[in-house]
Order: C-alpha cells, then structure tokens, then sequence
C-alpha cells in the first residue's frame, strides 16, 4: 500500500509540475511590432537618385525604375533577409536604415560583367554602453555583386551586399539574326538526325540485283526472223 501511495503521489507532483510550465508559457508576453518607421533625423535627407549629366542620354532602364535586391545579415542570430528598392527609397529593418541612391550595371556588349549600387546605411546603436541610443551613419560607398571585397560594411552585428541590379538595355532582347542563326542550328541538327536514312537504300546488296541478262530475250527475236526470211 505505501508503494502505491508513493507512485500516485510523484504521479500527482509529476502533474502538477507541467501545469505550472504550461501557466508559465501562457503567461508569456506578445512579441512586440517591428520599428519600421523612419527616423527624423534620416528622412529630413532622403536618397537622391544619380541623374545623368546634362547633354548625355540615358542608356537602359531610367534610374527610377531600376530596382535593387540587397541581402541584410544580423550577425547575433544568423538571420539574412533581402531588401528590394527602388534608387531614391529609403528602408528601415529594425534598427538599420538602408538608402538606395543608385543602381548600375555593366552593358551586355562589355566584359567583364558586374552590378554595382551606391548604399548609405544607419544603425541605431550606443557609441559606449553608457550613452543613449542613437543613430550613426556605418557605410556610404558603392556595392559591387561581383567583387564585395572592394567595399565592405564593417559592422560587428550587421553585414549588407548587394545580390542584383534589374536593368535592360537596348538590343539584349532576340534579333533577326540571333533568330535566323538559332533557326539554321535548328535545321542543322535535324538534318544531321536524319542523315543515317538513306543509308539502307545505298546499300551493296542492292547493286547485283540492278542489271538483267538479255540474252534469253534476244534469241526468240533471231529464231523468228530465220523462218520469214525464205518466203
């Protein structure tokens, strides 16, 4: 009996403990909103697109329409997001605010290849862990895809590249003569797909069987001849 007692009673306390925990995880706080308003102090200066210089036209895509991807990490919990802008938008992740002034790349005709974005980038941080939050300006260069070693954000928390710059220029759509030339390949390759066809019919063991012996046919033609010829 004191053993059965004993087991209901560590049961019970067994019980007990996880409805406890579960009152515990109920009680949680909500987490709160994400920050994605934009400080003040950073929209009284907004990104401002490049312009094209007076007298020059603008190759491709105008430099409003262009658009930017760029890879964010915070480093503390290996989290990587992308941010998709426009030139002249500014966005705000948290505590880091990215501006966008310029997106660019390299025309399909020019080797080698590379995209590049102008970038400034504000983390609200404290300088010294006794002074207040605030924000400071981390990064204002450009970003290359191809070469990220040229300019780097150094940051112990944050790290920003850049993935891509979606830009078209004149003539990287399919001209005739791209058309022309894929549909000759075409052609090429399936006539190269059908050339073993023919080969039975040029076969050896048709030869022999072309030509016919005429003399069985010539000889009744003489024989009927030699009987007319004395009436």
């Amino acid at each position: 009996m004191r053993g059965r007692l004993t087991g209901r009673r560590g049961i019970l306390a067994a019980v007990a403990a996880a409805t406890v925990l579960l009152g515990a995880c109920k009680g949680e706080p909500e987490p709160t909103a994400q920050e994605t308003a934009i400080p003040e102090a950073i929209a009284r200066n907004p990104a401002k697109a490049a312009a094209a210089p007076a007298g020059q036209p603008v190759i491709g895509t105008p430099m409003n329409e262009r658009v930017a991807t760029l890879g964010l990490l915070n480093k503390r919990n290996n989290l990587t997001q992308d941010v998709v802008m426009k030139p002249g938008q500014t966005r705000r992740v948290g505590n880091v605010v990215l501006k966008l002034a310029a997106c660019e790349k390299t025309p399909p005709w020019e080797r080698p290849a590379e995209e590049g974005a102008f970038v400034q980038v504000f983390v609200e941080d404290r300088a010294t862990p006794q002074e207040a939050l605030a924000w400071h300006k981390i990064f204002s260069g450009w970003l290359f895809r191809h070469s990220p070693a040229l300019n780097v954000v150094q940051h112990p928390v944050y790290d920003v590249w850049l993935k891509k710059c979606e830009m078209s220029f004149p003539g990287e759509e399919d001209s005739p003569a791209s058309a022309a030339s894929a549909s000759s390949a075409a052609k090429a390759s399936g006539s190269a797909s059908e050339s073993p066809a023919p080969a039975p019919s040029a076969s050896p063991t048709s030869a022999p069987a072309a030509p016919a012996t005429p003399a069985p046919a010539a000889a009744p033609a003489a024989d009927d001849g030699a009987d007319e010829a004395p009436a």
